[in-house]
């Protein structure tokens, strides 16, 4: 697991802006979703008005091809949006169905979000080593896709964002697994709780000193 910092991110994401692979690397990175739910991800699924997307689906890719199934967890969940995410995906669909109208193609609610150049769905496999070139042509960190998922629940952790609601974005099972995954977060965690707890306290006892003063 490599996890990168919020400039880290911010410079894979500014790199990727004029490419194809600009919408699964922003949606890795602010909603931590998994290669095969980008894959798999339709208009049908996003709700821009109400800044939330329903990941139902997930492509996984077999040997004897890509199939369709329900997310790794068994269960759909709902993604809140940040802004900066609905802005994109606003601007998005709208270039996607000018681009798709000049190849003979109406965009619908079935359209997939992720297009390769050829406005063809991604494979999982496709769309994972499309970024490992991406990574290597652009000169930045070598990280994988996954890794942006990974980032994407560090930097909340490290927001102080609930362990639960961090499972339930990234669609774990239970929080035993989030928690097992980034203990690496949890030491600095631990020291910021015991300093809030800390200054609450030392405010309390203040007050009692001077109510007996």
């Amino acid at each position: 697991m490599i996890v990168l910092d919020a400039d880290g991110t911010a410079a894979v994401i500014e790199a990727a802006r004029s490419k194809a692979l600009f919408m699964p690397i922003l949606l890795g990175a602010l909603c931590g979703l998994r290669r095969g739910e980008l894959a798999a991800l339709r208009w049908r699924n996003i709700d821009l008005e109400a800044g939330q997307i329903s990941v139902v689906a997930s492509l996984e890719q077999t040997n004897s091809g890509v199939r369709l199934k329900p997310p790794k967890s068994g269960r759909a969940r709902t993604v809140a949006l940040p802004s900066l995410a609905i802005e994109e995906l606003r601007r998005h669909r709208l270039k996607q169905a000018e681009e798709l109208l000049r190849v003979g193609t109406r965009q619908s609610e079935e359209t997939h979000v992720c297009l390769q150049p050829n406005y063809q769905p991604w494979a999982p496999r496709n769309l994972s080593s499309a970024f490992i070139k991406f990574i290597k042509a652009s000169g930045l960190r070598r990280v994988r896709l996954h890794d942006l998922r990974h980032s994407h629940a560090t930097h909340l952790l490290m927001a102080n964002v609930h362990p639960k609601i961090v499972q339930e974005r990234l669609g774990h099972a239970n929080i035993a697994t989030t928690m097992d995954l980034y203990t690496h977060v949890m030491p600095g965690m631990q020291d910021e709780a015991v300093s809030r707890v800390d200054a609450t306290l030392r405010v309390a006892l203040n007050k009692r000193r001077d109510r007996n003063e």
